[in-house]
């Protein structure tokens, strides 16, 4: 190993190490899609990347939506009848069912059962369940917790409100050179579970930290902290217009830090400029990975997506949602998430980026191709063969330099990455022998 790349090796082991860390700052919180656990969580973030947070009230339509009543849970527990705490949200705040409405009462098992939800399939999961649009109240627990509980009578306490008050979002935009925009959403809306919550958002707050440190950049980036669905949905109705001029395709950033192989989740077109992206990153990097269709989507993608809105907005995950055993219990927890995992999804999504940022559609400013040996470029004595990679690139860009390829596709052409031709753009357009043309679609 060379110097350069242990120093490379040791910067991705601490980013990850770093990133588990915040991870495992913010997985006690118990965050739903309105309440102080997203605020506080967000407010966490805002240290890593600094952000706008929005309040949208609760009665707020969005499009065929409304802003629910706020949600705060303080206490919960099941207690038999010495007052043990059988069942206790302070020991895990998967224990609730999300937004349960508050109660104080006596019940029989009889009379308690329907309230009680459990994974028989993980006896010893907690299952993660929620109710937002219909009031309820319930209690998750393992399958082995249940088969202890008989007799009764139990007492059944939440401690929660559902009152009037606000959604919280948290948005960054960067500007680059242009304007038009690639937009990275993420959602902030699960309580403790490591992979499908906290993997996303905390990537997310990384990758901003990074593009604010990048000079130059030729998209403007705008990168949201949204609850899922409900939040992007919000989000949507308030900033529509100007997602529909500038936007030129997106990433929902969710499920990063589990075991599997990437998996790529493509936009409905199938051949956006985010797909053509994503998919020559993964493949020309070696990184084994599968590619899945828009049909089988889940997640905000659909928000963003959807017809009429049509974002062109994909997904790049590791164990994606609903593909793994600890999905949406209490398995899915701080050692299912490695720092390893998520540096290397970390180091996927710069990749992806530095695709983006470097692919441009060139058009030669010559009739013919230009002398590039009075300009340095190119050898002036010698069998003109094996002239090394910079002059192959430079001859690549040139012969396909019609206006109407991008850098993907010449790439694609030489069997190469869009990166690889860093340094032959630079120089073909620091001597104006090119004109470039932003990718927007």
């Amino acid at each position: 190993m060379t110097e350069e790349q242990g120093q490379l090796q040791s910067a991705a082991q601490n980013i990850g190490e770093e990133m588990h860390g915040v991870m495992s700052e913010l997985y006690p919180i118990c965050r739903s899609i309105t309440g102080d656990g997203v605020r506080k969580t967000l407010e966490s973030l805002g240290r890593i990347a600094p952000m706008t947070i929005h309040e949208v009230a609760s009665g707020t339509e969005c499009f065929d939506w409304v802003v629910p009543d706020e949600w705060n849970i303080r206490d919960a527990c099941i207690a038999d009848e010495s007052g043990h705490r059988i069942i206790d949200f302070r020991k895990s705040n998967l224990h609730v069912v999300g937004y349960s409405e508050p109660v104080d009462t006596t019940l029989t098992m009889e009379e308690l059962r329907p309230h009680l939800h459990t994974r028989p399939d993980l006896p010893d999961a907690i299952p993660y369940v929620t109710s937002y649009y219909q009031r309820r109240w319930g209690f998750c627990l393992s399958e082995n917790q249940l088969s202890e509980m008989s007799g009764g009578p139990f007492h059944v306490f939440i401690d929660a409100t559902l009152a009037p008050g606000s959604l919280s979002y948290g948005e960054i935009v960067l500007p680059g050179r242009s304007e038009k925009e690639i937009l990275l959403s993420s959602y902030v809306c699960h309580p403790s579970m490591a992979n499908n919550e906290l993997s996303g958002p905390v990537l997310t707050a990384f990758l901003a930290k990074h593009l604010m440190q990048m000079e130059n950049r030729t998209y403007t980036y705008r990168i949201v902290f949204v609850p899922e669905t409900i939040g992007a949905l919000c989000y949507l109705s308030r900033n529509l217009p100007i997602l529909r001029e500038r936007c030129v395709g997106g990433y929902v950033l969710t499920c990063v830090g589990g075991p599997d192989d990437f998996t790529y989740l493509t936009t409905p077109d199938g051949d956006s400029l985010i797909d053509r992206t994503t998919i020559h990153t993964l493949a020309s990097s070696g990184r084994r990975h599968r590619i899945v269709p828009y049909a089988q989507r889940g997640s905000d993608e659909r928000q963003y997506n959807a017809p009429g809105v049509d974002l062109g907005v994909g997904s790049l995950m590791r164990s994606k949602y609903g593909n793994y055993g600890a999905y949406h219990t209490s398995d899915d927890d701080l050692d299912f998430v490695t720092p390893d995992h998520m540096s290397e999804s970390f180091n996927a999504y710069v990749d992806c980026i530095n695709t983006l940022e470097i692919n441009t559609i060139a058009r030669t400013t010559t009739l013919g191709e230009p002398n590039l040996g009075k300009r340095g470029l190119y050898p002036t004595f010698g069998a003109g063969v094996n002239n090394g990679e910079f002059v192959d690139n430079l001859l690549a860009i040139l012969g396909h330099a019609n206006g109407a390829r991008d850098l993907i596709d010449i790439a694609e052409r030489h069997n190469k990455r869009a990166t690889d031709y860093a340094l032959a753009l630079s120089a073909l357009v620091e001597n104006q022998l090119i004109d470039q043309e932003i990718v927007s679609k």
